[in-house]
C-alpha cells in the first residue's frame, strides 16, 4: 500500500533550497501552516537559508503577527507576488523601504491563475485590472521603486477586437498547504477549516511544474477510514506531511480562537438576541449604505466598515434573510466575523471554494458590493490600495468592484483625527480630520471611474456628512447630513469641485436614531 512521507517541521524547512518559488495557501490566519512557516523562519535566521525565495500568495495571510509575516526578512524573500498586506505590517514596511521586489495582483486572479496553470495554460485572461494600477500601461502592479525597472508579469493582449489582461504563469517549485486530517497515504481533508480556499488548484499547479507539495495536518487517520467525498487533496499529490506538534498555537482555526464548530458548519448556534452595535460615525455610514439594497439582492462585504458594520446593521434591522450576504472567501449568509478574522462566518448557508467564488464575482457580478476607500477624485477614480509609501494591496477589491452591478464605497469624509457629534438629529464636526480623501487625483487607481461611467455602472460614495454618485459627467453631490454646512464642511475640504445636484437632499432623519432601529426593513419593502 502506498504511504506518504511524514516529517518534522524542521525537515520540511530543510527541503526548500535557495532561489525557489514558494506558494502558500491561507487567508488571514485561516489554514496557515504555522509549524512549517515558523520552521522556515528559524532556519533562515540561524543559517541564512533558504535565501532569495519568490513568495506567491493569493490573499492576505496574517493576523499582524503570524502567517507569512514569518517570511518578512530581508534576504529571505527576494520577490513577493501577492494581493494584500493590510494585516502584515512588516511586509508593508519592507515594500515601502524597497527591501523586496513587490508585485500586487488582484486576489481572485491569483486564485484562478493556479487553475489555469494546473491545466497547462500560459496564464489567465481577464478584463479585471484594465485601467487600474495593475494595468502595465499604468503601474503593472509594481508597488515600489525597486520593482519599477523589472519586467512586467502581466500583459495587455487583444482577442476578437477586445482588450484583456494576461496574468502570466508563475512556475511553482513548492506549495505549502494545510488540512485537518490526512490518512497514512496522505489523502487530506479540510473538514474543520473555516474556509475551502483554493487548495487543490494550487497543488495541481505545483505538480504541473514538477514541484513538491508539503502539507501540515492536525491528525492522522488509518487509511480507508476517510469519506472519499471529504478528501480535498488526494495523497498521490502530496510529497510530505507535517503533523502539528502544538495545534493550539500552530493549527488554530483562526487567529482569535482555536476551534469553533459553528465556523466550519458542524454546529449552528442559537441566534439569541444580538446586542446592537454601538452608534458612531462608522455605524451611521453603514446605515446609509444599506439603503442602497433591495430585497433579493446578493451583496458582497469588503474589509473595514462594510464587513465590520454593514452586515451587523442588516442583522439588527431584521433584513439579513431578505438578502444574501457573501464574502470573497466563499461564504454565504450567516454572521460574519471581522477584523483579523475577516472571511469567516458562523451559521452559514453555503461555503464554496475561493477560486469558485471569484467565478461569480468576475462573471455574473454581485448585485451590490460594499467597499472601503481611501481617496476619491474628480473623475470618480478610487484609491483603496496605497496611501503614501505604505501599500495594503488590492485583495479582492478590483475583481469585485469592476464587475459588480452597483458599488457602494463606505468611508469617512476625512481621515486621521476627525471627531463628530450626532446628537439632536444633526451632525456637527467637532474636529476635522488631518487627511483629505476628496483629492484632485488619486495616488493610485484601484477603481477606474471613467470605465465605470462608460459602462453605466451604478456607483455611490457614502460618508458621514454627504453622499456622492458617479454620473456621466463626473461626481455628483446628492445628499447632505442635517447640521452640515455645504461650503465649510464639504466643499472647503475637497480638492475638486463636485457637481451639486439641483435636488440636493437631506439625509434621512432616522439614521440618527441611537437606541433603536432606523427602519431599513420598511424602506426595502417600500422599494419593492
Amino acid at each position: 500500500m502506498l504511504k506518504t512521507t511524514f516529517i518534522t517541521a524542521q525537515q520540511a524547512a530543510g527541503m526548500i533550497p535557495d532561489e525557489k518559488t514558494v506558494c502558500t495557501i491561507g487567508m488571514t490566519l485561516v489554514s496557515a501552516s504555522e509549524s512549517i512557516l515558523k520552521a522556515l523562519e528559524t532556519r533562515f535566521l540561524t543559517s541564512g537559508h533558504p535565501a532569495n525565495l519568490t513568495l506567491l500568495h493569493s490573499c492576505g495571510q496574517s493576523d499582524r503577527d503570524r502567517g507569512i509575516q514569518h517570511f518578512a526578512h530581508e534576504g529571505f524573500i527576494k520577490r513577493i507576488i501577492g494581493s494584500h498586506w493590510g494585516l502584515q505590517p512588516r511586509w508593508m514596511d519592507m515594500i515601502a523601504q524597497n527591501k523586496v521586489e513587490a508585485y500586487c495582483l488582484p486576489q481572485g486572479q491569483i486564485a484562478q491563475l493556479y487553475r489555469s496553470m494546473a491545466c497547462g495554460l500560459p496564464g489567465k485572461l481577464s478584463k479585471v485590472g484594465l485601467g487600474t494600477f495593475i494595468d502595465p500601461r499604468l503601474e503593472g502592479g509594481k508597488m515600489n521603486d525597486r520593482t519599477k525597472p523589472l519586467p512586467d508579469i502581466v500583459d495587455v493582449v487583444e482577442l476578437k477586437g477586445e482588450e484583456y489582461m494576461l496574468y502570466n504563469a508563475v512556475p511553482l517549485d513548492y506549495c505549502i498547504i494545510r488540512g485537518t486530517v490526512c490518512d497514512e497515504m496522505g489523502n487530506l481533508t479540510t473538514d474543520d477549516e473555516a474556509m475551502k480556499l483554493e487548495v487543490l488548484p494550487a497543488v495541481l499547479a505545483t505538480k504541473r511544474f514538477g514541484g513538491k507539495v508539503i502539507a501540515q495536518v492536525r491528525e492522522v487517520a488509518q487509511t480507508g477510514t476517510l469519506n472519499p467525498k471529504n478528501v480535498t487533496v488526494p495523497g498521490v499529490f502530496i510529497d510530505a506531511v507535517v503533523v502539528c506538534e502544538n495545534p493550539f498555537e500552530d493549527h488554530r482555526q483562526t487567529s482569535s480562537w482555536y476551534f469553533d464548530p459553528s465556523y466550519c458548519g458542524k454546529l449552528r448556534t442559537p441566534r439569541g438576541s444580538m446586542e446592537p452595535v454601538p452608534f458612531n460615525e462608522r455605524k451611521f455610514i453603514a446605515r446609509r449604505a444599506t439603503m442602497e439594497i433591495c430585497r433579493g439582492n446578493v451583496i458582497n462585504l469588503g474589509t473595514g466598515i462594510p464587513n465590520d458594520m454593514v452586515g451587523k446593521v442588516c442583522n439588527e434591522e431584521g433584513v439579513a434573510d431578505d438578502i444574501m450576504i457573501t464574502v470573497e472567501s466563499g461564504i454565504y449568509g450567516g454572521v460574519q466575523a471581522g477584523g483579523i478574522d475577516f472571511g469567516i462566518g458562523k451559521n452559514l448557508y453555503a461555503m464554496i471554494a475561493h477560486h469558485e467564488q471569484f467565478d461569480y464575482y468576475n462573471g455574473a457580478g454581485v448585485d451590490v458590493t460594499f467597499m472601503g476607500a481611501g481617496e476619491l477624485d474628480q473623475c470618480g477614480n478610487v484609491n483603496a490600495t496605497k496611501m503614501g509609501p505604505r501599500c495594503t494591496g488590492a485583495g479582492g477589491f478590483i475583481d469585485i468592484t469592476q464587475n459588480a452591478k452597483k458599488v457602494v464605497f463606505c468611508a469617512t469624509f476625512t481621515a486621521s483625527g476627525a471627531k463628530y457629534d450626532f446628537s439632536g438629529g444633526k451632525l456637527r464636526i467637532l474636529q476635522e480630520g488631518k487627511v483629505r480623501k476628496m483629492v484632485k487625483r488619486v495616488a493610485q487607481i484601484s477603481f477606474n471611474g471613467k470605465i465605470a461611467r462608460e459602462k453605466g455602472q451604478k456607483v455611490v460614495f457614502v460618508t458621514e456628512r454627504c453622499v456622492f454618485e458617479l454620473v456621466p459627467n463626473g461626481v455628483l453631490l446628492t445628499e447632505i447630513a442635517p447640521g452640515i454646512d455645504l461650503q465649510k464642511d464639504i466643499l472647503a475640504n475637497m480638492d475638486f469641485q463636485p457637481i451639486i445636484s439641483k435636488n440636493l437632499k437631506t439625509m434621512e432623519a432616522s439614521l440618527f436614531n441611537r437606541d433603536g432601529l432606523f427602519g431599513l426593513r420598511e424602506m426595502m419593502l417600500g422599494k419593492a
